[in-house]
């Protein structure tokens, strides 16, 4: 995983636990790295969960809650440093669908060693649509927590339902229903 997504999960964690709580993970938790990234360095994922981890021994706050509120900054962080990305769509769908064939597509002409999860969508209606996250990372509570920022995004409501495949090794599908809003 590229080292900017290790700085952002220690930025959030700094805002949300202090610098000190931060430091003190970095120096008591057992990582490859030392705890010192760089944002164009590649580290595995398997820090990044024991860095989600340690911080949610410390605080207290579940392991998969943290990722999912760690998929909302990312989302803010995607959006300032690749607007480009977000330009001519008008919902989360458009995002969502965009994912794979155009974000992606632009993401390994920047990171051409970036190791990727798939995304496949398929539209129901204006009102559902299907997202299955294929990846050998244990991360789809920080999908959920993209989507639900991308519904934010957008000022969208829905019930998001996640399920893991049993037919597809390593993936889950998240099924997005919109609510209307009144």
């Amino acid at each position: 995983m590229k080292g900017s997504i290790f700085l952002e999960l220690l930025e959030m964690a700094e805002e949300t636990f202090g610098e000190e709580v931060v430091d003190r993970i970095l120096d008591t938790t057992d990582l490859e790295s030392g705890g010192a990234y760089t944002s164009v360095g590649t580290y595995s994922c398997g820090e990044l969960v024991t860095l989600v981890s340690a911080f949610s021994d410390h605080s207290g706050i579940d392991g998969e809650e943290l990722q999912r509120l760690f998929g909302h900054w990312m989302m803010t962080f995607f959006t300032k440093r690749y607007g480009s990305f977000f330009e001519g769509k008008t919902s989360a769908f458009d995002i969502l669908e965009a994912i794979e064939d155009e974000i992606h597509v632009e993401v390994r002409k920047l990171y051409p060693d970036a190791e990727l999860p798939t995304f496949a969508t398929d539209r129901f209606s204006v009102k559902e649509l299907d997202m299955v996250y294929t990846s050998p990372r244990p991360l789809a509570p920080f999908c959920r927590g993209l989507i639900e920022a991308c519904l934010n995004l957008f000022n969208q409501k829905a019930t998001i339902e996640m399920s893991a495949l049993a037919d597809a090794m390593q993936s889950t599908k998240f099924r997005i229903s919109l609510v209307d809003q009144s």
